[in-house]
């Protein structure tokens, strides 16, 4: 069976005049899929509103105990729940889980080196018996991006890297397609032309593009994930827009 896992980024659902268009996407796709989202910008929002300094060190949040409270109640509460009741409103069944439920997603809390991350987890695996448990149930999972360690630790995780983790868990059982959803309508020549578009990338055009200079910096990761992902058993990756899930640029083996 093909499933997609699609992973959406927490902006999209704090505005509902995207969000509902987004639901209407996801429920018209021909076959079934695992979301997984973020939360960054509604978690900053709580954090001013309750007087908790938000900080980060080169673009990525550091978790200390009052942030990874806020975190809990907008990722895994707020966040999931508005997808979730958007999604059922549909008529898809869908069910929120953070990675704590059913242990669906384990992380190790980041060490300390030069900076104290604090509650920060770093993936280890996603279950993917208990996903396709819910996927052969016709249940569609939500998954937030809060994790938990094997001490129980609760642990505030980079989406991305959930996203990641839950594709492979499923790629044992389904013929998974990853599907990441960013501001621009996929991998572009030309950053600020959408008509610049690479549909399908392999190893091939991709080493060349790379030589070529021809593929921006902030791109190179996350092909570069991709085809990590891609050599622990998901079929391929799509980096789209969130209002073009079937589009977009494909990367394949």
């Amino acid at each position: 069976m093909k499933i997609k896992v699609i992973k959406i980024g927490g902006k999209l659902i704090e505005d509902d005049a995207v969000l509902q268009p987004l639901c209407d996407s996801l429920a018209a796709l021909n076959e079934p899929f695992v979301l997984v989202h973020g939360g960054g910008v509604m978690g900053s929002r709580l954090a001013e509103q309750l007087g908790v300094e938000v900080k980060m060190h080169q673009g990525r949040r550091i978790t200390d105990a009052a942030t990874l409270n806020i975190a809990v109640m907008s990722y895994a509460g707020l966040a999931n729940k508005k997808v979730v009741a958007g999604l059922q409103a549909r008529g898809v069944n869908a069910c929120g889980l953070s990675g704590c439920d059913m242990a669906v997603v384990k992380s190790t809390r980041r060490k300390v080196t030069d900076i104290d991350w604090g509650f920060v987890g770093d993936v280890d695996k996603a279950d993917g018996k208990v996903l396709a448990m819910l996927l052969d149930a016709g249940i569609t999972p939500v998954v937030s991006p809060i994790t938990m360690s094997e001490q129980g630790e609760l642990l505030n995780t980079n989406a991305d890297s959930v996203a990641s983790a839950v594709a492979m868990g499923l790629a044992e059982k389904f013929d998974v397609e990853l599907v990441f959803t960013l501001d621009k309508a996929g991998v572009l020549l030309d950053v600020d032309d959408p008509e610049s578009l690479i549909e399908t990338i392999t190893p091939e055009l991709y080493a060349q593009l790379c030589a070529e200079e021809k593929i921006h910096s902030g791109m190179i990761p996350k092909i570069d994930n991709a085809y990590k992902t891609i050599s622990s058993g998901v079929t391929s990756v799509r980096i789209t827009s969130p209002n073009n899930l079937t589009g977009g640029t494909l990367v394949v083996k």
